[in-house]
């Protein structure tokens, strides 16, 4: 909206050893499994209006090629380096017993729930050796644990790198750049292949096609970032296109996430950049995906919040713990959920999601203050003029609120820029409080009444509407459905806030990944990309023609009824 060229990419990380779990437990195949669920993401996330260039996902053949592309580099380069290591396998079947399969209690923090490859009440990575009376999650029995070879990334030899990169980064959030720093202080090799037949095969030869060892998804989920942009790239006919954010020393890269995700973004992602780049103690040679200016840009910074936990646990749909998107939208359009994660989400501390706190914001905040003012505003002027008025002169306190709003551009400009969401929102909503302060004190209802002051009500609500305006425009990033109908009620025509769409495209990557077990040739997938440069939508003050017809407003947000905070809704009922 500011006019800078953004690239949006992700898509689903499908090569968890969560899956395998699951598929086994209703016994279809884990690419079914992964292929139902991708659909079922890609929907939601188009269903809350989430604008990606586009959103893919990890078991295509072009990240494939492009992840061995990765691993090669690093590996030319000396840092992977084979070891004898320590692997669980199942006593009763004699299968191997991936990290995830196995959970135990946290040698570090005693949490009894840590997984076998990382701990989510610390954060801190571990092995399944590790844990203390470690139990398998298929079976519960105990796992044997033997000797296994693996390419381990040698984080050690990139230490020094990384430190010199975390301590110049600029405004992180002080607790994610604490815990980045904090990771460097017992810093080791980790694996990054697996005894798993799940997975992207190793490009080493005599590994390649073992169908056994994979690559784990430690090493290749954080490569969907530069995978989805080279497919984007050649989805758009422009195959170098991506390079642009990838090489440009001057562009500028945010990565969004829960906390329990930053180890494998400030340190196994800036490891994985700087080992291709030659940027470790070994040196080396960049790759050919560093290009000419021989690098990969790394994160600018890893924007991470906290944890949004029910009823106090984290959820987990493992556990019951649980709210499914498509259930919210259902009842609730996206709107609702996008304003109480803007407003009162874990940005920089955990919080507890309510369906009491959900209620009150909705009703006292979202459709009291700004829907209210949309509708009493549009109601009069529409009522009274039919289109937006002519104004007169404006006085002291017209001009002082008329300020105030277009003031607020660089306030919730700079908060949203800063990965400040709250503080953005928090400020839009603080201008459409003054607004519905203003038109109390003007009372425009009053000077309806009264032919003689015709003009001071049609000056009243030109400056409502104007207000009006403006906050729609900077809540547009925060609620583009109702930044839409609020645009059309003003008389606004076309797209205003353009949404993403469901694309179904052929997995005919022209790269080619090497190995057994590839993904097939020629399969269909759903991705999400968009027309978004139709859309209207600007970061500036949009002045009010007078004469434009206005629309006869519906309500913008429909209240809720007060049970629901106490019982919740029948597919999320509050647990007594």
């Amino acid at each position: 909206m500011i006019g800078n060229d953004v690239l949006m990419v992700s898509g689903t990380d499908e090569h968890g050893t969560p899956l395998l779990v699951q598929a086994e437990k209703e016994g279809v195949s884990v690419q079914e499994l992964a292929d139902r669920y991708n659909r079922v993401i890609v929907e939601d996330l188009v269903g809350l209006g989430l604008s990606y260039d586009l959103f893919t996902r990890t078991t295509t053949r072009n990240h494939y090629a492009v992840v061995q592309d990765l691993f090669r580099g690093l590996n030319d380069n000396g840092y992977m380096v084979k070891q004898v290591t320590s692997g669980a396998i199942s006593p009763s079947t004699g299968r191997t017993l991936p990290d995830r399969y196995i959970e135990g209690t946290c040698p570090i923090c005693g949490a009894t729930d840590a997984r076998g490859d990382q701990c989510d009440n610390c954060g801190n990575q571990l092995d399944p050796a590790d844990l203390i009376d470690p139990r398998s999650k298929i079976n519960g029995e105990a796992p044997e644990f033997i000797d296994t070879e693996h390419f381990m990334l040698d984080l050690p030899a990139l230490a020094s790198a990384l430190e010199t990169w975390l301590k110049e980064r600029q405004g992180w959030r002080p607790n994610v750049l604490k815990f980045s720093l904090n990771l460097l202080k017992d810093i080791r090799p980790r694996a990054m292949t697996r005894d798993i037949d799940w997975g992207i095969p190793v490009p080493i030869e005599g590994w390649q096609d073992n169908n056994a060892k994979k690559l784990y998804v430690w090493f290749d989920a954080v490569v969907g970032y530069l995978s989805a942009s080279i497919e984007w790239a050649w989805r758009t006919g422009q195959p170098d296109a991506w390079r642009k954010w990838w090489n440009d020393p001057e562009a500028v890269s945010y990565y969004f996430m829960g906390k329990d995700n930053i180890t494998f973004h400030s340190q196994i992602w800036p490891a994985e950049l700087l080992g291709y780049a030659g940027a470790g103690d070994k040196g080396g040679d960049a790759g050919e995906l560093a290009g000419e200016q021989k690098n990969l840009n790394l994160p600018t910074e890893v924007v991470s919040s906290e944890f949004l936990t029910m009823s106090g646990s984290k959820f987990s749909s493992s556990k019951g713990v649980v709210i499914y998107v498509r259930d919210f939208l259902k009842e609730f359009g996206p709107d609702a959920l996008r304003y109480f994660i803007a407003m009162a989400g874990p940005e920089t501390t955990d919080t507890d999601f309510t369906w009491d706190e959900f209620v009150r914001r909705i009703n006292s905040e979202l459709a009291n203050e700004w829907g209210n003012l949309v509708n009493r505003t549009v109601s009069m002027a529409h009522k009274n003029f039919g289109e937006v008025p002519q104004p007169g002169d404006f006085t002291h306190e017209d001009r002082a609120l008329l300020d105030e709003a277009a003031k607020a551009f660089e306030v919730v400009g700079n908060a949203l820029q800063n990965s400040k969401f709250k503080a953005g929102i928090t400020e839009a909503m603080r201008i459409a409080g003054r607004a519905n302060q203003y038109i109390a004190a003007m009372e425009p209802w009053k000077l309806a009444k009264d032919e003689q002051q015709r003009e001071r009500l049609a000056t009243v609500l030109y400056v409502a509407l104007q207000v009006v305006s403006d906050v729609n425009t900077l809540m547009t990033p925060y609620l583009p459905f109702s930044a839409q109908k609020v645009f059309e009620t003003l008389g606004g025509q076309g797209v205003w806030a353009a949404q993403p769409e469901v694309r179904e495209v052929t997995d005919d990557s022209p790269r080619e990944p090497v190995g057994v077990g590839l993904p097939s040739e020629g399969r269909t997938y759903p991705v999400i990309m968009g027309d978004y440069d139709s859309q209207q939508a600007v970061w500036k003050r949009i002045d009010m023609q007078p004469g434009v017809a206005l629309s006869k407003p519906n309500p913008l947000f429909t209240k809720l009824d007060p049970e629901l905070a106490v019982t919740g809704p029948e597919w999320a009922p509050v647990q007594s």
